[in-house]
């Protein structure tokens, strides 16, 4: 057997590694048609599990450009609707760190701006309010965002893809072989979504993963003016973890849209 990484912790909910290796097993299948290289799961139970050991190795830009490429294969494998999650995974999921993952709202939505629109900006405001991240006239800024994505005001038509749904630059840990992804939150989405939570951040070689996607699977028209918007949830999601200046930043990006 492979040198293993256990993944472990007594503040993990009961489920959590599994909807973890869920994840990265649907992510992995894409591997044939091109699909990013995903940390091979050896081992799940109820308490921890345990993933291929990884090398890191410092980013470059040929390894960059075949993670664009291999976005785009995973993405383009595609998922039976907006917010389902992984196969043989029922019920909502898990986004966070470790120490307190927060619930992801799952389901099955026909149209991309419905359930952006319910299950992660009106999902996160009842914590946001009673966590003291948001007031009353705050959360009705999102309310309004809510309710303009949901009239698919910012709807491409595209068919919900196989995200990552995490992918900030954090889980992708870059190897001599190949970036390989880490730590998922998988499910149906907007294919921008991925895209949107790398830049967050910030990533290395990011320009060079985004060209080689776009040569692979282009964009639909307007994006990048899109790309604000994804990240909304996952603004929203710190404030709520972390406070400090996410607040601000997520209440200034859903502005910038309701």
């Amino acid at each position: 057997m492979p040198a293993a990484h256990r993944k472990e912790s007594a503040a993990a909910p009961p489920g959590y590694f599994a909807w973890e290796a869920a994840g990265l097993r649907w992510l992995a299948q894409a591997r044939a048609a091109g699909g990013a290289a995903v940390v091979d799961v050896l081992d799940v139970d109820l308490h921890h599990l345990d993933l291929a050991r990884l090398v890191p190795a410092p980013p470059t830009r040929d390894a960059a450009e075949r993670l664009g490429r291999g976005l785009a294969a995973t993405h383009a494998a595609g998922a039976p609707a907006h917010g389902c999650g992984p196969p043989g995974w029922d019920g909502d999921g898990w986004l966070g760190p470790l120490s307190e993952p927060l619930p992801l709202a799952l389901g099955a939505w026909d149209a991309w701006g419905e359930f952006f629109a319910q299950a992660r900006i009106v999902a996160l405001l009842p914590l946001a309010r009673a966590r003291g991240v948001l007031d009353d006239d705050e959360v009705a800024v999102f309310d309004r965002l809510a309710g303009r994505v949901a009239s698919g005001t910012f709807d491409t038509g595209e068919p919900p893809a196989r995200l990552h749904g995490d992918l900030w630059s954090g889980n992708v840990l870059w190897t001599a072989a190949d970036a390989v992804l880490i730590d998922p939150a998988a499910h149906g989405g907007s294919r921008e979504a991925d895209l949107a939570m790398l830049a967050l951040f910030g990533a290395p070689h990011l320009e060079q993963v985004l060209a080689a996607y776009d040569e692979a699977a282009p964009l639909p028209d307007g994006w990048r003016d899109r790309v604000l918007l994804h990240q909304v949830h996952p603004l929203l999601l710190h404030a709520v973890l972390f406070g400090g200046s996410y607040a601000g930043q997520a209440l200034r990006a859903a502005r910038h849209y309701a």
